[in-house]
C-alpha cells in the first residue's frame, strides 16, 4: 500500500522502473529536503523525471504525471551538503494530485498494475525483443557482458521490457512512455519498435561510414594518379611544363566559366597537358588557352546613368550637334528607365541591355567617333575603337578556325581582351568603308553582332564558345 502522500523526487535525464535498485545522487534543496521528509516517514519516496531537465528548480507543470514509488534503503550525507540515497523502486504510480509546500513536492498517487495480456502474444513478443536485442549487442552496442547476460536471463516480461529500456540509449521521452504503459504486451512492442529503430540507425550509420571511406579511397586514387602524372609530366617535359599546366588550372578555378566554356577549357588543357611543350600543336592549344584565361568573363563596370553629367560631359566635348546630343541623352534616359524598373522587378534584369544599337551617320570630321568616346565616359565604361575601313574577310570579325595556322580571334574578341570588362562601349569605325572579296561579306558577319536578339550570344570561330 502507498502512503496517502509522497514525497517527490525530481530527477533529470533518466528514469526508474519497478524492481531496479538504484544510487541516486541529490544536490538540490528540493529533492534533499523530499528525502528528509521521506525518511521521517515510511522512508516511501516518489521519483520523477523532468520534462526538461535545465529547469534547476521544478514546478509541478514541469514534471511527468507517472513516477516510480521507491523504498530508501541506505542514505549518506556528503561533506559538500549532496546526499546519496540507494533506493528500491517497487511500483509505477500516476500522480492525481500534486502538493507545492513550498520547500519542496508531495503528491497523491495511485499504483499502476501491469497487465498480463494474451499469453502466447506476450511469449512470441518476448523471443523477438531478446532476439533484436542480442542483434543490437552483436552489431556493436556496447554494454557490460554481465549485464548484457542479466537481461537475456530475465524471464519475466515486464522486467524484460523495462530492464532493456533502461539501459539502451533511448530518448527521455521514450523512456517514459514504457513507464506509463501498464500493458505488458504494448510495453514490449514499444521496447521493440525502439530496438529497431536502434538497428536502422546503425545501419544507415554503416552505409553512411561506407559511402565516406569509399570517396576518401576515391579521393586518394585520384589524388596518387595525378601525382604520377605531374612525375611523368615532369620526366618528359620538365619542371616548366607541369608548372605551365598548373598556373593555367589555376586560372581556370579561379574564373566563374559558364559550364559549356569551362567543359571546353578543360578538355583542351587535359590534351596540352599529355603533349610536348615545343610541339607544333601545344603552341596553339598555349595560344587558345592564353585567350581563355585573359578574357574578362567576370569583369563589368556599373553604368553611371546620371542624365546631368552625361549632358555635362557631351556639352564639354561638342559645340553644336543638338540633335545628336539630344538623342544620346534620350538613349540614355531609356536605359536609365529601364534600369529603375528592373530593379523593382517590373522586367527582367537582361532586358536593361537589350536596346537599338546607334549609328552615326556624317562626313569626316564633323565628331562621330568623339562622341562615342564621350557616350563611354559618361557611362563610366571603358571604350573600345574598332576600324573597319579596307576589311574583306568575315574572319576579321568571326576570328579564324583554330585548324590554321597563325589563327586569331576577330576583333571583336580583341576588343573586349583590350578593354578588360565585358560591357566596353564598342565604337565599329568606318561600317561603310568595308570591302567584300572571295573570302566572304564582313557586312553580312556584322548582323549577329549589331542584333540585339542575338549579340549576347556572339560566338567567335576561334574561341568556338559563346
Amino acid at each position: 500500500m502507498l502512503p496517502q502522500t509522497l514525497p517527490v523526487c525530481p530527477v533529470r535525464g533518466s528514469v526508474i522502473y519497478p524492481t531496479m535498485v538504484m544510487p541516486i545522487d541529490a544536490g538540490r534543496p528540493i529533492s534533499i529536503r523530499a528525502i528528509d521528509e521521506a525518511l521521517a516517514r515510511e522512508r516511501v519516496l516518489l521519483i520523477v523525471s523532468q520534462r526538461d531537465k535545465e529547469v534547476e528548480s521544478p514546478k509541478p507543470s514541469d514534471l511527468y504525471e507517472v513516477g516510480t514509488a521507491c523504498n530508501i534503503l541506505k542514505m549518506r550525507k556528503n561533506p559538500d551538503g549532496s546526499v546519496q540515497v540507494l533506493v528500491q523502486a517497487f511500483a509505477r504510480v500516476r500522480v492525481k494530485e500534486w502538493l507545492n509546500l513550498g520547500d519542496h513536492l508531495e503528491a497523491r498517487g495511485e499504483v499502476i498494475p501491469d497487465e498480463p495480456g494474451d499469453p502466447i502474444t506476450v511469449k512470441a513478443l518476448v523471443r523477438e525483443v531478446k532476439d533484436r536485442f542480442q542483434a543490437l549487442l552483436k552489431e556493436g552496442k556496447y554494454l557490460p557482458p554481465e549485464v548484457a547476460q542479466f537481461v537475456l536471463n530475465l524471464e519475466d516480461p515486464s522486467q524484460l521490457a523495462d530492464y532493456i529500456a533502461f539501459h539502451m540509449d533511448f530518448r527521455l521521452e521514450d523512456k517514459q512512455r514504457v513507464l506509463e504503459t501498464a500493458s505488458v504486451a504494448e510495453r514490449l512492442k514499444a521496447v521493440l519498435v525502439l530496438l529497431e529503430g536502434e538497428l536502422a540507425l546503425i545501419e544507415t550509420q554503416r552505409r553512411i561510414q561506407q559511402q565516406v571511406k569509399e570517396e576518401i579511397d576515391r579521393n586518394q586514387r585520384e589524388y596518387f594518379l595525378r601525382e604520377q602524372m605531374k612525375a611523368i609530366q615532369r620526366e618528359l617535359h620538365g619542371e616548366e611544363g607541369a608548372e605551365e599546366v598548373e598556373e593555367f588550372r589555376r586560372k581556370l578555378e579561379a574564373l566563374d566559366l559558364p559550364p559549356g566554356v569551362r567543359q571546353e577549357a578543360e578538355r583542351e588543357l587535359n590534351r596540352f597537358a599529355r603533349m610536348h611543350p615545343d610541339s607544333a600543336e601545344a603552341s596553339v592549344i598555349r595560344t587558345y588557352l592564353d585567350w581563355i584565361v585573359n578574357l574578362p568573363w567576370n569583369t563589368r563596370t556599373e553604368d553611371n546613368l546620371d542624365l546631368e553629367r552625361a549632358k555635362e560631359i557631351l556639352e564639354r566635348d561638342h559645340y553644336g550637334l543638338e540633335k545628336v546630343k539630344d538623342r544620346v541623352l534620350e538613349f540614355l534616359a531609356v536605359r536609365r528607365l529601364k534600369a529603375e524598373r528592373a530593379k523593382r522587378g517590373e522586367i527582367p534584369p537582361d532586358e536593361v541591355n537589350k536596346g537599338p544599337i546607334l549609328l552615326f551617320v556624317g562626313p569626316p570630321g564633323v565628331g562621330k567617333t568623339s562622341i562615342a568616346k564621350s557616350i563611354a565616359e559618361a557611362l563610366g565604361r571603358r571604350y573600345v575603337r574598332v576600324s573597319l575601313g579596307g576589311v574583306r574577310d568575315e574572319s576579321d570579325i568571326r576570328g579564324h578556325r583554330r585548324t590554321y595556322i597563325g589563327a586569331m580571334p576577330g576583333r571583336i574578341i580583341q576588343g573586349l581582351r583590350q578593354a578588360g570588362t565585358k560591357n566596353p562601349v564598342f565604337l565599329l569605325d568606318e561600317v561603310d568603308k568595308l570591302g567584300i572579296s572571295y573570302q566572304g561579306d564582313p557586312a553580312a558577319a556584322l548582323l549577329e553582332v549589331l542584333d540585339p536578339a542575338q549579340n549576347k550570344e556572339f560566338v567567335d570561330h576561334y574561341l568556338g564558345v559563346p
